[in-house]
């Protein structure tokens, strides 16, 4: 049954303090993308000042959505994130078909992809005696059990491998700044290219996202109007200088071509500083990373899904809070099963390519919603995004030049994810008529 127990409006535990809000934020950013893509980046563009240029726009867009989606969470500070903003402003059909495409495609997809980097790397330190899937299982289900013992313990845990995870980012970063010879310095000049640097974004774009993924938890934050708000500032700002450092060491060590020409950036950093023995630490950084990432991924997508089952629209188990963890174990056991099927049958390499097109989609719209949020005076007197509209009509432009980015280079992928989404409404109408019985 569901809980009725003192704390939050929706039966969960008020646990999280503006320095695990932080972390939440860091660890929904920070996955093994920055292991990869300074490498795609410096192929495309081919010269240092213009990937730097393209980490730097890349932040600045996500610092845009941090504004937002703070005055999002400082107006409507409950649990689930976007599907509160978009059921808000647009109705519950919209909300739905978000929280659709983020446990089947975008969130479980991402976590699916993520496990499987972790296994790989699993792999490389044990010699190949851990087999990828005992890895994916144990991996997914132990974290699913230390969320299903309550917010505290999921978030204490997170914070704890997240701030180890940043650290092992940083010795990257002294590694190729000072123990690593240096290749070349760092260049301003350079020729635009306007076609190549284009490309070089979609990268970055998907390095920078999973900062809103922290305000699905909203309802566990204390004070979620203030610390959230900061917490989004404060967590993008704080990946925006990591992102840059770590881009900084990897051409100061190995020189963009080299770079471009490498597909495993940090242990070469790495190599040039320890030896041999730069491949191993490089695999234990990629390894705790994705474990960091994924630990924050199963403590905050399940809400989304926890959400729509608390409004009828999803299976009503997982509307449900565990009496004495006070946490949503059904919608969490229901992410990391979900998860585990995508990452054993290799179809999230797939759906990955699904999801720029829709999550930049939602993002747009989210970002809509606080338009009308203001319009109708719905929570005011909290945090209010810094030249709104007009740094939300950026952002808001900057979604739909990479949707229609996403559709002019992946056509075919980008109208299967958008079927997918829409694949959604069946389901919505029978759950929604559900509902309507329910109450009658």
């Amino acid at each position: 049954m569901i809980a009725n127990v003192e704390g939050a409006g929706d039966g969960l535990k008020v646990a999280i303090g503006l320095p695990g809000a932080v972390m939440l934020v860091v660890g929904g950013v920070v996955g093994v993308g920055i292991f990869v893509n300074p490498a795609v980046v410096a192929r495309s563009v081919h010269t240092p000042a213009l990937a730097l240029a393209a980490w730097s726009l890349g932040g600045l867009v996500a610092l845009l959505g941090a504004f937002v989606y703070a005055e999002l969470a400082a107006r409507l500070p409950t649990t689930g994130g976007e599907y509160q903003y978009l059921r808000t402003a647009y109705g519950p059909l919209v909300a739905f078909l978000f929280g659709w495409t983020t446990l089947l495609v975008v969130h479980a997809g991402g976590l699916a992809a993520v496990t499987i980097v972790l296994a790989k790397n699993v792999g490389v330190l044990t010699g190949g005696r851990i087999a990828d899937p005992w890895t994916v299982v144990i991996t997914l289900a132990a974290l699913a059990g230390v969320n299903c013992l309550g917010v505290k313990a999921g978030d204490k845990t997170q914070a704890l491998l997240g701030a180890l995870k940043v650290g092992a980012i940083l010795a990257i970063v002294a590694a190729g700044l000072a123990l690593a010879p240096h290749a070349e310095p760092v260049t301003l000049a350079t020729a635009p290219r306007v076609k190549a640097f284009g490309a070089a974004l979609v990268p970055v774009m998907f390095s920078y996202g999973g900062w809103q993924t922290a305000n699905y938890v909203a309802g566990e934050v204390r004070n979620p109007a203030r610390n959230l708000a900061r917490a989004l500032l404060i967590g993008v700002v704080a990946v925006i200088v990591l992102y840059l450092l770590v881009n900084i060491a990897c051409l100061k060590a190995l020189g963009v071509d080299a770079l471009g020409a490498t597909l495993t950036p940090a242990s070469d950093v790495l190599g040039r500083a320890a030896g041999p023995i730069g491949a191993k630490l490089a695999a234990g950084a990629v390894a705790l990373s994705a474990l960091a990432f994924l630990s924050q991924g199963m403590l905050t997508g399940p809400r989304v899904i926890f959400a729509m089952a608390r409004d009828g629209l999803f299976f009503r188990a997982a509307g449900e809070v565990s009496d004495g963890s006070r946490a949503p174990a059904a919608a969490i056991v229901i992410m990391a099963a979900w998860t585990g099927v995508l990452a054993l049958s290799g179809s999230f390499e797939r759906i990955l390519s699904y999801v720029i097109a829709m999550n930049f989609l939602f993002f747009g719209l989210s970002a809509s919603a606080l338009f009308i949020l203001r319009r109708r005076g719905v929570g005011e007197g909290g945090f209010r995004a810094p030249l709104h509209p007009w740094s939300t009509g950026l952002f808001i432009f900057a979604c739909a030049v990479v949707v229609a980015n996403a559709f002019w280079s992946f056509p075919i992928d980008s109208l299967i994810g958008y079927a997918i989404m829409l694949a959604g409404v069946p389901p919505y109408l029978y759950w929604r008529s559900q509902a309507r019985v329910a109450t009658s």
